[in-house]
């Protein structure tokens, strides 16, 4: 590229980033590819920067705006982020409205002076982080779980281990104090799930989808049930095995690597947490009536998911969101979300009696912000672990979480039903046990 060229390019960047100031104001700034400094705020003193390697990589951004494409750039290094995490420029852009500030003839206007980078050329960024398959598992076979479910958890127990409590517990905390720490919620969500099943000594309890076992041995070890747990993913199979060997559990824990759909037998007490949202909508009829079937008459069973808002009425089926996309691809395929309101009818057109709904939408926002924050300390030995562009692609996963939580985007329900709305609850007259 000629001196004249870059020269313009740099001209041009930096009058987008100066329209962008007055309009943003927000305390973050633009380091570009000559190494110069441009604040997007009046009064900028954070040292966290938006950087960009060249012009090529906003030609191409121009070129293909697309979610997919950002990320790659992102996973590649030609945008970065520096002095802090994307938890801290979420809440910068969405202080005081920032991020909705940029609207009709003003992006219009902004988005001109962006022109002399359409012709530029660029490095093709890197597509090796993927799943290499259908992401949405719109025609899954039941055979295809097992690839969803080990592309997300059999990356590695060790890296997992960088960002997760000492009980492996990977999904949201439950945290009585929001000063807790992250060990304390988790601990403190097991038994949480245990109070709400009205766990008994001798009572038989089924976990779906069953992690690295943490649940089935706090119920266990603290209740004094015979747990079974089922499972997909064979490293948190193998972990769970050496920690119930580990605590001296073998006559009370088993674990099976089975899809739950192929499950038998009979259980008091039935738990599914962070499980929901591998099935896929289309086999929330199986999931359901495969619970309802392996629970005992006056058996309860506890479901927590995450969930979307309720969709808005239209004609039209809604096409994936490009954010929906990116996670299928690059995190969790197979996966998809419901809403509270479907996923409550779908227990009750199953057979099911609904007693309660906790939303626990603010403590995944934390826990994910916990999460990222130890990833991100952790840097070293995840990039040594499962390599730079996973762990990239992982600390901005866990951060746009955090912030997805944070806005209402998205939420988080356990759910306590019994078997049969004709029988006698199974549940005592208030809930003020649970908190004794």
């Amino acid at each position: 590229m000629g001196a004249q060229k870059s020269d313009r390019h740099l001209t041009a960047a930096k009058s987008v980033i100066a329209a962008l100031k007055d309009k943003l104001d927000i305390n973050v700034s633009v380091k570009l590819w000559d190494g110069s400094i441009n604040p997007l705020g009046h009064n900028v003193t954070s040292n966290l920067y938006i950087s960009i390697a060249d012009p090529g990589v906003i030609g191409a951004l121009l070129r293909w705006p697309t979610l997919d494409n950002i990320i790659r750039h992102y996973v590649d290094k030609g945008i970065d982020l520096e002095g802090g995490t994307l938890i801290d420029l979420g809440v910068e852009l969405n202080r005081n409205g920032g991020s909705n500030k940029l609207k009709g003839f003003e992006a219009f206007k902004i988005g001109r002076k962006l022109l002399p980078f359409l012709m530029v050329s660029a490095k093709k960024a890197s597509d090796t982080s993927g799943f290499k398959g259908d992401i949405i598992g719109a025609n899954r076979d039941p055979r295809d779980n097992e690839d969803f479910i080990g592309f997300h958890y059999d990356l590695s127990n060790d890296f997992y281990a960088l960002f997760l409590d000492p009980e492996m517990v990977y999904t949201c905390a439950y945290f009585k104090d929001w000063s807790n720490d992250l060990a304390t919620a988790q601990v403190d969500k097991l038994d949480i799930v245990c109070r709400k099943l009205r766990l008994k000594p001798g009572e038989r309890f089924l976990d779906i989808g069953s992690g690295w076992g943490a649940l089935v041995c706090h119920a266990a070890q603290n209740y004094g049930v015979t747990a079974v747990g089922v499972t997909l993913s064979k490293e948190q199979l193998a972990f769970a095995q050496e920690k119930v060997n580990k605590l001296g559990l073998q006559d009370k824990v088993t674990f099976e690597f089975k899809d739950y759909s192929k499950m038998t037998g009979t259980f008091d007490k039935i738990a599914s947490v962070g499980m929901y949202e591998a099935i896929g909508n289309k086999n929330i009829p199986l999931y359901m009536n495969t619970v309802r079937n392996l629970l005992s008459e006056d058996g309860l069973f506890l479901n927590h998911a995450i969930s979307k808002r309720a969709p808005k009425k239209s004609f039209f089926k809604p096409a994936i969101r490009p954010e929906q996309k990116a996670l299928a691809k690059y995190i969790f395929p197979g996966g998809e979300l419901d809403d509270i309101g479907h996923t409550i009818w779908s227990m009750e057109r199953a057979g099911f009696e609904v007693h309660d709904v906790e939303g626990m939408r603010m403590h995944y926002e934390l826990t994910c912000r916990m999460w990222c924050d130890r990833l991100t300390a952790n840097a070293d030995a995840a990039i040594a672990e499962v390599g730079e562009k996973k762990y990239r692609i992982w600390v901005a996963y866990l951060a746009a979480c955090s912030l997805v939580f944070k806005r209402g985007s998205a939420r988080l329900f356990q759910t306590l039903v019994s078997k049969s709305p004709k029988r006698p609850s199974p549940l005592p007259p208030t809930r003020s046990d649970l908190y004794q």
